[in-house]
C-alpha cells in the first residue's frame, strides 16, 4: 500500500479478524497456489518467511501447551470391570518396572527342611508342591508336542490371512493414493488455467495502481502551482475571486 501525506494510493482489502483456529467451523482457509506460485521456490522469501514466522512465535502470549487447553479432556480410566489392568496401569503411570514372573521357584522341586523331615503334614505339602510343579511340565511338553504337530499348519493359516489381509490394505491404500492424485491434477489443472487470468488481472491492477499514483502525482503540482498563483497574486494586490467571477459567465453552457 502506497501512501503520500497519509493519503492512501492503493487500496488493498482490510485484514480478517483474527478467528478461534480450536473451531472447526470457523477454521482458516489456505489460499496458497502452489502449482502456478513461484515465490516458495525462492529461498530469499522463505527466509523472509521463516523470519516472520519466528516474530510471531516470540511476541505471542501463548505456549506450545496452551494449544493443548482448547482441547478435550481425557477421559478418566476407572477400570471397575478389571483391577488387575488398573493396577498395571498406575505402575506405568508411576514408571515402575514390571514385577518378573518366577516360574523358577514356583515349579522347582524341592524337599522338606531338615528340621522336618519327620513331620508328615510338611511331606504331604511339599509333594503336592512338585506335583504341580510336575504336571506343569507335562503340560509344557503336550504344548510343545501339539506345536511341533499343528504349529506349522496354523502358522500358514495364519500367515495366509495376513497376506490377504496385506492386499486389502494395499488395495484400500491404492485406491487413495489414486483419488489424491485425482484431485492434485485437477487443482494443477484449474490453477494453471486460470493462471493466465490471474496474471491478466494481476497486470491491469498494477497498471490501475501506477495511474492512481500518476493522478495523485499531478494533483499535488497543480494544488502546488495553484498556491504558488494565490500567493504571487496577493503580492501584486490582484483580487482572483473577481476575475474569476468574470471568467465564468464566458464558459460554454
Amino acid at each position: 500500500m502506497a501512501t503520500n501525506n497519509g493519503d492512501v494510493l492503493m487500496l488493498e482489502a482490510a485484514p480478517e479478524a483474527t478467528k478461534p483456529w480450536a473451531s472447526a467451523a470457523n477454521a482458516e482457509v489456505i489460499d496458497a497456489l502452489p502449482y502456478i506460485d513461484d515465490d516458495y521456490g525462492n529461498p530469499l522469501i522463505k527466509a523472509e518467511v521463516d523470519r516472520l514466522v519466528e516474530e510471531e512465535m516470540r511476541r505471542s502470549s501463548r505456549k506450545p501447551a496452551d494449544f493443548l487447553k482448547d482441547l478435550p479432556p481425557l477421559p478418566k480410566f476407572d477400570f471397575e470391570n478389571c483391577p488387575v489392568l488398573g493396577k498395571e496401569y498406575e505402575r506405568v503411570r508411576a514408571g515402575k518396572p514390571p514385577v518378573r514372573i518366577d516360574f523358577e521357584s514356583r515349579y522347582k522341586l524341592e524337599l522338606p527342611p531338615a528340621s522336618k523331615k519327620n513331620d508328615d503334614a510338611a511331606w504331604k505339602q511339599y509333594l503336592q508342591k512338585n506335583q504341580r510343579s510336575l504336571q506343569q511340565k507335562m503340560i509344557e511338553l503336550e504344548n510343545l508336542e501339539m506345536m511341533s504337530k499343528h504349529g506349522p499348519e496354523l502358522w500358514r493359516q495364519n500367515n495366509h490371512r495376513l497376506e490377504v489381509f496385506l492386499t486389502r490394505m494395499q488395495k484400500l491404500a491404492q485406491e487413495q493414493n489414486e483419488e489424491i492424485e485425482k484431485v492434485n491434477r485437477e487443482r494443477k489443472y484449474h490453477q494453471q488455467t486460470t493462471a493466465y487470468e490471474l496474471n491478466a488481472l494481476s497486470q491491469e491492477w498494477r497498471q490501475l495502481c501506477m495511474k492512481n499514483m500518476e493522478i495523485q502525482s499531478a494533483c499535488a503540482v497543480l494544488e502546488s502551482q495553484i498556491d504558488s498563483i494565490k500567493r504571487e497574486a496577493a503580492e501584486r494586490g490582484w483580487n482572483l475571486e473577481e476575475k474569476l467571477e468574470i471568467v465564468k459567465p464566458l464558459q460554454p453552457q
